[in-house]
């Protein structure tokens, strides 16, 4: 089944995140084996040169390592994934207070809600 990639954003960046996110709930474990570029590009429905870059990318934030004869894995280093949940973290509430905002609410409005709904999950 293809990825849902949103039509108002390029889709490499979307991959990417896609990846962190699969490694960050733990699809992906640190120093799993990684599908390859082709097949990881037929299930996201995507051209093999846009998922490639996708890698390289994560490959030169540290999130995944190539291995010489056997492709690519996550990353065993701990900090470099406590590092990027953090970062993906901090990203996804600022957007989500910068919504609140918008919206005419302020931070204090928005922990009110997040206090109230966390007690229901």
């Amino acid at each position: 089944m293809a990825w849902d990639f949103a039509a108002d954003k390029p889709i490499y960046p979307q991959i990417v995140e896609r990846i962190k996110q699969d490694i960050f709930r733990g699809h992906y474990k640190a120093g799993d084996k990684l599908p390859s570029v082709r097949e990881l590009a037929l299930e996201a429905a995507v051209n093999p040169n846009t998922m490639q870059r996708a890698f390289a990318h994560l490959e030169e934030e540290g999130f995944i390592e190539t291995q010489r004869n056997s492709g690519r894995t996550v990353t065993t280093n701990q900090d470099v994934l406590d590092a990027g949940k953090k970062e993906m973290a901090e990203a996804l509430t600022l957007e989500y207070l910068e919504k609140m905002k918008s919206m005419g609410s302020d931070a204090a409005d928005a922990a009110r809600l997040i206090e109230k709904l966390r007690k229901e999950i």
